[in-house]
């Protein structure tokens, strides 16, 4: 006959592992659980600061990053960069929306090719801008990449069966601290805005405001 105690043992152990494989169980499932939100959370912040259709950060997380690095610049030139897109509402009512938000990723994949790890961002509709380092700030070089970075998004745009070309009208002006960041973006937007009040029949569309600022 089985010993009782030898009995109460067994039941005791088999118990006691039930019990260790119930709270592994519960265990893996906070794990799993405590995942979901931090992903969820993460998804929560990465969609509270970048623009849902290109994916490129939004204007709010521009604002912020941009101070971020120019705090850090440690007397790199920088470059503030404003463009928008030439006549986009003819392509949304010609083509459809659908077809007008394949441009502006298209556009964003461009701008964010030719920045390299430079920040861009899309500021809202058809207007991007960006924080570019730059070797130089004399005229001449800005010219130049002004000049590339107009070249880069006039490439055509496969649309299903058949190919858009855009002009976008940029403006660029430097920036060497964080409290000439607003004061920047403003000028190369002025700048932006005097290249498109030109109209379609002129033979560039960018414009470079390369005076110095004052502190």
């Amino acid at each position: 006959m089985p010993d009782p105690m030898t009995i109460a043992s067994g039941i005791c152990a088999a118990g006691a592992l039930v019990s260790t494989w119930q709270l592994r169980r519960r265990a893996v499932r906070a794990e799993t659980e405590i995942g979901l939100l931090q992903a969820e959370l993460a998804a929560e912040r990465h969609a509270a600061s970048h623009d849902p259709l290109t994916g490129l950060p939004n204007r709010r997380a521009f604002y912020r990053l941009a101070a971020t690095l120019l705090a850090d610049a440690a007397d790199r030139p920088l470059i503030a960069v404003v463009l928008d897109l030439d006549d986009f509402k003819q392509i949304n009512d010609r083509y459809g929306h659908a077809a007008g938000d394949q441009v502006l990723i298209s556009v964003a994949e461009r701008l964010a090719a030719f920045a390299g790890d430079n920040l861009v961002a899309r500021l809202g509709g058809d207007e991007f801008a960006g924080l570019l380092t730059s070797p130089t700030v004399d005229g001449r070089w800005l010219e130049h990449a002004s000049r590339r970075l107009c070249d880069t998004l006039a490439a055509p745009i496969p649309l299903g069966g058949f190919s858009l070309r855009v002009t976008a009208s940029v403006g660029l002006a430097p920036v060497t601290c964080p409290g000439q960041l607003t004061e920047a973006l403003d000028r190369a937007d002025a700048a932006m805005y005097r290249v498109k009040s030109l109209g379609p029949a002129r033979s560039r569309r960018q414009l470079v405001d390369s005076s110095p600022l004052v502190d």
